[in-house]
């Protein structure tokens, strides 16, 4: 292993490694912020890149702070905590944008400002928790060996209480989700006062719309149950029967809710609502995991061109990825950053697109 001194970080890769560059070649290191210089080990070697271990931080960052959790730099969770809050955000704004331009196309993609967390610690509603051969806890950085864990820095303190009642009843070996008393048993977002906002920003989003609302990937109707008294019509589709059974039990007249695969569904149900020509009464919100949307479904939109489309993602690549496909259709009005998991790499965004055709009368929000 080759030791490197004074290597100056240039920048803060999604993910959170930092990028230095030594013989030619990216240098990527942990627990680093842009503006250092340190020394490090090179552990694994790349035809374009190396990968490094932090020995030593020479000139330390401004922004540079006193983690608050012990397990800081062995759990594979947080990336961050070395990093004064208002500074994350910066970085990933910039994560957030270079991601949109590099893989999406998008020469100046249209950012707004990042909506923040209010905790930056002790926000999350639920943790899953594994548990093998006595040991309890999250597995370690870039590693399949469990790191044992007491109390998690950023789960509420209800969670931690059935963090530690779970720890004293010496569970058997598996998967052991913990969730605040009230938390649904169905996806839902882990930080209950972003995931407020993010309702506000969609409502926003589509407070001169009308018509007919499509919410794809739609669990309980997070964003079906805030919207439905605007619209004349909602249907929601996610593949969670137990999501849309939920979804069902306050439903209105207007709502109808299908347990569904989105990929084959959205289309039918696109072509059944009205002739083209009056797409543009037609709003779409997708939702969709990590992976992005499939080929089809992007085609399906392109296809059918709904007046207005919401796409909140819970990964910048595969975000870019998608947009670059329906740029050719859409008018991309908006992308807003929020900040659902404070500390660690991840980044929420929600871009807000037009149909040409809603463009082009002057609707833009």
């Amino acid at each position: 292993m080759t030791r490197i001194r004074d290597l100056e970080i240039t920048d803060v890769a999604f993910g959170g490694k930092g990028v230095a560059r030594a013989d030619g070649k990216a240098v990527f290191v942990p627990y680093v912020i842009d503006g250092e210089r340190v020394s490090a080990t090179i552990v694994r070697t790349h035809k374009k890149f190396f990968e490094a271990e932090l020995e030593n931080v020479a000139a330390p960052s401004l922004h540079r702070v006193r983690p608050r959790c012990p397990y800081f730099g062995r759990c594979g969770g947080c990336v961050y905590q070395h990093i004064d809050y208002e500074h994350q955000l910066a970085v990933k704004w910039r994560q957030a944008k270079e991601t949109l331009r590099r893989i999406g196309g998008l020469k100046e993609p249209p950012m707004r400002p990042f909506i923040a967390s209010p905790l930056e610690y002790e926000y999350r509603n639920r943790i899953t928790v594994h548990v093998r051969d006595g040991v309890i806890g999250f597995f370690r950085r870039e590693s399949n060996k469990l790191l044992d864990i007491e109390r998690c820095s950023i789960g509420l303190n209800e969670v931690n209480e059935r963090l530690a009642k779970l720890r004293a009843s010496h569970p058997h070996d598996g998967d052991y989700t913990l969730r605040a008393s009230g938390a649904p048993r169905v996806f839902t977002q882990a930080n209950e006062a972003v995931a407020a906002a993010l309702l506000d920003l969609v409502d926003r989003m589509l407070d001169s719309a009308q018509g007919t609302l499509v919410d794809a990937y739609c669990g309980a109707g997070f964003f079906s149950k805030r919207l439905r008294p605007r619209f004349e019509r909602v249907i929601g589709i996610d593949w969670d029967q137990h999501a849309i059974a939920l979804a069902w039990e306050d439903a209105t007249e207007k709502e109808t809710y299908v347990a569904a695969d989105v990929e084959a569904e959205l289309g039918t149900r696109l072509s059944a609502i009205a002739p083209p020509s009056h797409e543009e009464n037609i709003a779409v919100i997708v939702d969709p995991p990590a992976a992005g949307l499939s080929k089809a479904t992007v085609q399906c939109l392109i296809e059918h061109k709904p007046g207005r489309l919401v796409y909140v993602s819970c990964n910048p690549a595969t975000l870019a990825r998608d947009l670059a496909m329906l740029n050719t259709a859409f008018r991309i009005d908006s992308v807003t950053p929020l900040d659902m998991f404070p500390q660690t790499a991840e980044i929420e965004c929600v871009a807000h697109l037009y149909s040409e055709e809603v463009a082009g009368d002057g609707e833009r929000g």
